[in-house]
């Protein structure tokens, strides 16, 4: 009864959180189209697929880069480019600044910046950055194996950034899956579309800052690791990371198994306790989402599926349209 009691509670919550979404946004994301550059600027899509192409092949680490920039941009003020200001260009301390945005990967910064020039060439004062930066993380999803899907356009930029809005938007490697959910919500995105996107740590890496909490001194476990880590995996991550606070640069591939490839590995790890973050593995272990995990772990089709489902809501979430923003000519520079 209590258990019962506990998911009708946090389906209410959620409930409650999607209902606050404003409903101003919703009306702003309805303006957006797959066509809205065929007259301005027809080669917008080319343009950003050579650019980005050209950069992955370069720096590999581009790719799962992007995504993450991707997501950081749109869960703070929304998908309108306000993670892309320079710290360097403002007297203010912008979103990038941020202790969690500290990590964000330069490769990706410069996929956007390098497509941004490329646009201006040919079409002067017309994409707006969270558009590019939209397509970007779409094009490079597809170059890694994963999903093509069709992005939604007219995005414009943010007038302002700043560091301050970020605490509390974005989740931590520590967090449950029910706080996920709700923080997720109050984005406008379910429980399903959640699992889908945390799908995008099939590649990349994280940092053994952000997992060393389970592999030394977890009081959990008899051994000192993480209990619901496989226990080969965390005497590995123990040795690799042995050395991570005088370099705090070391790192480890968020899919040990296939890290470059773009695929379902990341759920097929899960229950076998290769999750690396505490918040994969929170997936696994709550069962409003471990259905999900299985679901993509068991048809790579319905995470392909619903990772581009997801990928589209992600897109909406918070945008600007008309003038409510701009299109900024620099990427990292507020007009």
């Amino acid at each position: 009864m209590a258990a019962l009691l506990r998911r009708l509670l946090l389906s209410l919550s959620l409930l409650l959180a999607a209902a606050a979404t404003a409903p101003g946004a919703t009306a702003a994301a309805a303006r957006l189209s797959t066509t809205y550059y065929s007259r301005s600027c027809p080669r917008v899509e080319q343009i950003v697929s050579d650019v980005v192409t050209a950069k992955q092949q370069a720096n590999p680490s581009t790719a799962a880069g992007t995504l993450r920039l991707f997501f950081h941009d749109c869960f703070v003020s929304g998908c309108d480019a306000s993670v892309l200001v320079s710290p360097l260009s403002t007297d203010r301390s912008p979103e990038r600044a941020a202790e969690i945005n500290l990590s964000l990967p330069g490769d990706a910064f410069d996929a956007v910046a390098r497509a941004k020039a490329a646009l201006e060439a040919a079409c002067p004062g017309t994409v707006s950055c969270a558009d590019i930066l939209a397509l970007a993380a779409r094009d490079l999803v597809g170059i890694l194996g994963g999903p093509r899907f069709p992005v939604y356009l007219g995005r414009r930029d943010a007038r302002r950034s700043e560091a301050t809005d970020v605490e509390g938007n974005l989740p931590r490697t520590n967090m449950s899956a029910r706080a996920m959910a709700v923080l997720f919500a109050r984005k406008g995105i379910t429980p399903r579309e959640m699992v889908a996107l945390a799908g995008a740590h099939t590649v990349g890496f994280s940092h053994c800052s952000e997992f060393a909490h389970r592999v030394y001194g977890d009081r959990s476990g008899p051994d000192g690791y993480d209990p619901a880590l496989n226990p080969a995996f965390a005497r590995a991550l123990r040795s690799s990371c042995a050395g991570y606070e005088r370099d705090p640069t070391l790192s480890i591939f968020n899919d040990i198994v296939t890290p470059s490839v773009f695929d379902e590995l990341y759920f097929k790890n899960l229950p076998r306790g290769l999750g690396l973050l505490a918040s994969d593995a929170a997936l696994w272990e709550y069962a409003p989402t471990r259905v999900f995990v299985q679901r993509y772990a068991d048809n790579r089709t319905a995470f392909f599926n619903d990772f581009a489902a997801a990928m589209q809501r992600l897109g909406t979430v918070g945008v600007k349209t008309g003038r409510q923003g701009v299109v900024r000519r620099q990427c990292d520079l507020l007009d």
